[in-house]
């Protein structure tokens, strides 16, 4: 686990250090609100809105230790993916940046003593229901169900938001047999 640490470490301060607006989302995210576990990467959503942005990014990965290919942000950026993995060139680990074109939504928060950002607890369990909803079998899906139990469980979220935000998602559903399903 230093190895990843460490990684995190890394990820935090050149993205700082860069000015990049930045949110970690998936299981890091999820460990902050919920329920701590492992994971083999960490998810981070990088406003890319221009290409100076573009450009800060590449650097900010580099000086985090990472494997940059450009052409592989170029080919993300042009796909409706929108998404690139970075290999660690120190550990196994991986960091999966995903493109956003825009301000993003965002909850200051800290990671191994450091200021840093992560997406909104109702933002984080849209995505996890989107996750869910596209995960075939449903069975692979059970670490993001339980992932939306503890954030719900541990976390104060705007319930209006995520029932409404999930209905335009055609993932209300999921939500109630998930809300259904939780220890009161």
């Amino acid at each position: 686990m230093e190895a990843f640490f460490d990684l995190v470490k890394r990820v935090v301060e050149s993205f700082g250090a860069f000015g990049l607006d930045y949110v970690f989302t998936g299981a890091l995210a999820a460990s902050y609100y919920g329920v701590p576990r492992t994971t083999m990467d960490v998810d981070v959503v990088v406003d890319v809105s221009d290409n100076d942005l573009r450009v800060k990014l590449v650097l900010a990965l580099k000086q985090a230790g990472l494997l940059v290919d450009e052409k592989r942000i170029d080919a993300a950026l042009m796909s409706g993916y929108r998404i690139a993995t970075f290999e660690d060139n120190k550990s196994p680990y991986s960091v999966d940046v995903i493109f956003s074109s825009g301000k993003l939504e965002k909850r200051a928060g800290v990671v191994l003593g450091l200021p840093t950002f992560y997406q909104t607890p109702e933002d984080l369990i849209l995505a996890k229901l989107r996750m869910i909803k596209a995960t075939v079998p449903r069975e692979r899906a059970l670490k993001d169900e339980d992932d939306v139990r503890a954030i719900l469980r541990f976390t104060e979220v705007d319930m209006e938001t995520v029932k409404e935000r999930a209905g335009r998602n055609n993932t209300v559903a999921i939500l109630e047999e998930i809300v259904g399903s939780s220890p009161s």
